[in-house]
C-alpha cells in the first residue's frame, strides 16, 4: 500500500526499524545490597544464573549485539551496549532483567537511546578527491590515483562498520554523550559547512593517530535522548582512552563547539565475571 498525495513519491511503510542501520543503546544498572541481604544463598545462584541467561549474547532472543562491562567508580555497577534493528528487541533485554528473580535488586542508573548513522562529515569518494588536490596531490598522478583508490575500496567497509558495527577485541571502554554549542559567537550550527566540514576533518585527523589502539562508534540521539551525540570509545589499554580525549579536546571542532555529558569508563566482561566481580551470587 503507498502512501502520500496521487503523483508523490510512495512513503516507505511504516516500521519501528530504520531505513539504514540500528537501533542502540546503553544501559547502566546498580545492584540494591540491603535488597540482597534479603536472598537465601539458593535464590542468589538461581537468579543470578537467570541474569547469565538474559546477558547470553549468543542466545536467539538476544539482539545482534550485545556486551556486557564493569564499571569503574560508584555510578553503576555494570553496563550493557545493545544494537539490533529493532529497538524493542534491545528494550526486552532490560526488561527481562527487571522482571527476573533478582530484578527488584537491580536499580537502573543512566541510559542512552541512540542509532547508528554514516556522518555527513564522512567525506564522499569525490570530496576525497577534492581534499587530495587541496593537499598538493597532481591529478591523475600515481600517488593521486593509489591514494583515491585505497580510499574507494575502504569507505564501503567503513560506511558498513559505522551503521552496523562489530565489537573491537579491546579490554577498556569508554562511553560519553555530547552536544555542539549554540551560544553566540559560538553557534556550530550557524557555520557554513565547508567550515564544518574542515574543522571536522582536522578533528577525524587526531583520531587516526590512535588507530590500532582506539576504536570509536558515534551514534546519533537527535531526537532520541536529551544528548545529540553519544561516543563510545574502545581501547587496547585505559590509557589510551585518556590519550585521545585529551588530544581531541585541543582540535577546535571540540575546543570552541563542544559540550560533553558525563563519561562512564569500564571493563569488557561476561555475565558470570560481572556477577562475581560484583560479590552477586557464586557465579561461575
Amino acid at each position: 500500500m503507498s502512501h502520500g498525495r496521487p503523483g508523490s513519491t510512495p512513503l516507505p511503510e511504516p516500521s519501528i526499524t530504520l531505513t539504514e542501520g540500528w537501533h542502540c543503546s546503553h544501559f547502566y544498572y546498580s545492584f540494591d545490597r540491603a535488597l540482597l541481604t534479603g536472598y537465601s544463598p539458593e535464590d542468589l545462584a538461581v537468579g543470578s544464573q537467570e541474569l547469565i541467561e538474559i546477558l547470553n549474547p549468543e542466545s536467539e532472543a538476544s539482539p545482534k549485539r550485545l556486551q556486557v562491562s564493569i564499571v569503574s567508580g560508584h555510578k553503576a555497577d555494570f553496563s550493557l551496549m545493545l544494537m539490533d534493528p529493532n529497538p524493542l528487541v534491545i528494550d526486552s533485554v532490560h526488561q527481562r532483567l527487571m522482571a527476573s528473580s533478582l530484578g527488584a535488586a537491580l536499580q537502573p542508573t543512566y541510559s542512552f537511546v541512540s542509532v547508528t548513522e554514516i556522518s555527513e562529515y564522512v567525506p564522499s569518494v569525490e570530496q576525497y578527491a577534492e581534499r587530495l588536490l587541496r593537499e598538493g596531490e597532481e591529478k591523475d598522478s600515481p600517488s593521486f590515483e593509489a591514494k583515491l583508490g585505497a580510499y574507494t575500496k575502504r569507505l564501503p567497509m567503513m560506511n558498513n562498520q559505522r551503521l552496523t558495527p562489530d565489537f573491537p577485541p579491546y579490554p577498556a571502554t569508554c562511553f560519553y554523550p555530547m552536544n555542539k554549542k549554540r551560544e553566540v559567537g559560538e553557534n556550530w550550527f550557524l557555520l557554513p559547512s565547508s567550515a564544518r566540514n574542515s574543522l571536522m576533518a582536522e578533528h577525524a585527523q587526531s583520531g587516526m593517530q590512535f588507530a590500532g589502539k582506539v576504536s570509536q562508534l558515534i551514534t546519533v540521539s537527535v531526537g532520541f535522548d536529551d544528548w545529540e551525540w553519544g561516543v563510545t570509545l574502545w581501547a587496547r589499554n585505559p590509557e589510551y582512552l585518556k590519550d585521545i580525549v585529551y588530544k581531541m579536546r585541543f582540535d577546535e571542532a571540540s575546543a570552541r563547539y563542544a559540550e560533553f555529558g558525563p563519561f562512564y569508563t569500564s571493563y569488557i566482561s561476561t555475565a558470570a565475571e560481572m556477577l562475581k566481580h560484583c560479590r552477586i551470587g557464586n557465579a561461575d
